[in-house]
C-alpha cells in the first residue's frame, strides 16, 4: 500500500489532519513533539464508481481503494543535525511515497508557534531546506562509500559519482535534489537512497475562513498550489456519525485533498467485481494490463494471457443483474452478449474506470 507522510513544523494541524483524514483518537495537544512515534491510518479513497458497481453486482463485499497515511513528529529548524526530534523525524519519513506539509496560516494566540511569528513562507522554507540538507548528509555519505567502489573497479559506481556530485551541488544551495533534473537511468542508480528532496510534495494550509480573505494568505495557497483546509473543522466532523455528516458534507473538503494526494502520486484506479465481491485496486497511470494484475497477485503478472476489459460506465449499462433463475443475464454476460467486452493483450495500458477480469 502506497504511504503519504503528513510533516511540518509542529502545533501546525499534522495530526489534526490525520484525525480528520482516518476519525482516529490522536495527540492533538498544545505543545511542540506531542507527536513522538508516527501514528499511521488507512484511508479510503472515495469513489461513486465503487458502490454503483457493487450494487450492481450485488456483491457481497465492497473494499474501496486506499492510502497509508503517516503522522510524523513535528519538525524544526536544525533537525538534520538532531535537533528536536530530527533524527528520529527523518528516519519515519524516508519510508513514504509522498509528503503532504501542513502549514499554518491562521492566526491564534492561544496556540504556540515554535518561531513565535505566522509566517507561512518562512515556514514552508525552513522544512525544505532542513530536507534538503539531511539529503546532503545522504549523498556526502554515498560518495564516501563510492570512492572505495571506484578504487576496487565498480564503473557503476562511477555513474553514480557523477550523478551524486550533480545532486551535492544544489543540495548545498538549500536546493530540492528535483532541481537536479536527473533522467530516468539516473534516478534509478539512485534510488536506493530515498532521498527527500526528490518525493512528490502537496501542500494543506490550515486556514479559517476569515484567514481566506487576506490577500498574502490567498498569495502563498496560489504560489504553491496548495489546498486550503480548516482542520478544526474537518476534526470536528469526523467526530460526526455518518448521519450527522452527511448533513455537513458541503462543508467538508477533506475528500479533495485525498483525491489531489492520488494525482500527486500519478495513481488511478481500476475495478473487478462479481457477487463476492467488488473491488477498487490503486496502480500507476501507465501501467499495462499485466503490471495492473500484479496489485492482485503476481501470478496475475507473470501467467498473464489476456484480459477482458470495460469501462464501467458501459457496464453498468448493460443493466442490473438478475437471478439466474429470471433468465436474464448480468451485467458482464449482457455485455459480452452486446460484443462490448474488450480482449486485451500484453501491450494494454489500463485506464482509469476500467473493469478488468484477467485470464492467466
Amino acid at each position: 500500500m502506497l504511504k503519504i507522510g503528513i510533516v511540518g513544523l509542529p502545533n501546525v494541524g499534522k495530526s489534526t489532519l490525520f484525525k480528520a483524514l482516518t476519525r482516529e483518537q490522536v495527540n492533538v495537544a498544545n505543545f511542540p513533539f506531542a507527536t513522538i512515534d508516527p501514528n499511521i491510518g488507512v484511508v479510503k479513497v472515495p469513489d461513486v464508481r465503487l458502490e454503483k458497481l457493487a450494487f450492481a453486482s450485488k456483491s457481497k463485499k465492497t473494499i474501496t481503494a486506499a492510502i497509508e497515511f503517516v503522522d510524523i513528529a513535528g519538525l524544526v529548524k536544525g533537525a538534520h543535525e538532531g535537533a528536536g526530534l530530527g533524527n528520529q523525524f527523518l528516519s519515519h519519513i524516508r519510508e513514504v511515497d509522498a509528503i503532504v506539509e501542513v502549514v499554518r496560516a491562521f492566526e491564534d494566540p492561544d496556540i504556540i508557534h515554535v518561531e513565535g511569528k505566522i509566517s507561512p513562507s518562512r515556514d514552508i522554507e525552513t522544512i525544505q531546506i532542513e530536507l534538503a540538507m539531511a539529503d546532503l548528509s545522504t549523498v556526502g555519505r554515498r560518495l564516501e562509500k563510492n570512492e572505495k567502489e571506484i578504487k576496487a573497479g565498480n564503473k557503476i559506481a562511477q555513474e553514480q559519482k557523477m550523478i551524486l556530485e550533480k545532486l551535492k551541488t544544489r543540495l548545498e544551495n538549500g536546493e530540492s535534489a528535483k532541481n537536479a533534473n536527473l533522467d530516468y537511468e539516473e534516478l534509478n542508480l539512485i534510488k536506493d537512497l530515498n532521498l527527500l528532496t526528490l518525493k512528490p510534495f502537496l501542500f494543506v494550509f490550515n486556514v479559517q475562513e476569515k484567514d481566506l480573505e487576506k490577500e498574502n494568505v490567498r498569495a502563498v495557497i496560489e504560489k504553491y498550489n496548495g489546498i486550503p483546509l480548516n482542520l478544526k473543522l474537518e476534526a470536528e466532523l469526523s467526530e460526526m456519525s455518518d448521519a450527522e455528516r452527511k448533513e455537513f458534507e458541503s462543508e467538508s473538503r477533506i475528500s479533495e485533498l485525498i483525491r489531489a494526494a492520488y494525482r500527486l502520486l500519478n495513481l488511478i484506479t481500476y475495478f473487478t467485481t462479481g457477487e463476492d465481491e467488488t473491488r477498487g485496486w490503486t496502480i500507476k497511470r501507465g501501467w499495462t494490463a499485466p503490471q495492473a494484475g500484479s496489485a492482485i497477485h503476481t501470478d496475475f503478472e507473470n501467467k498473464f494471457i489476456k484480459a477482458e476489459v470495460i469501462n464501467w460506465n458501459n457496464l453498468l449499462d448493460c443493466g442490473s443483474p438478475s437471478t439466474v433463475s429470471s433468465g436474464q443475464p448480468n451485467c458482464w454476460s449482457a455485455a459480452r452478449q452486446k460484443g462490448i467486452l474488450r480482449l486485451e493483450g500484453k501491450d494494454y495500458v489500463v485506464r482509469d474506470g476500467d473493469v478488468i477480469e484477467f485470464k492467466i
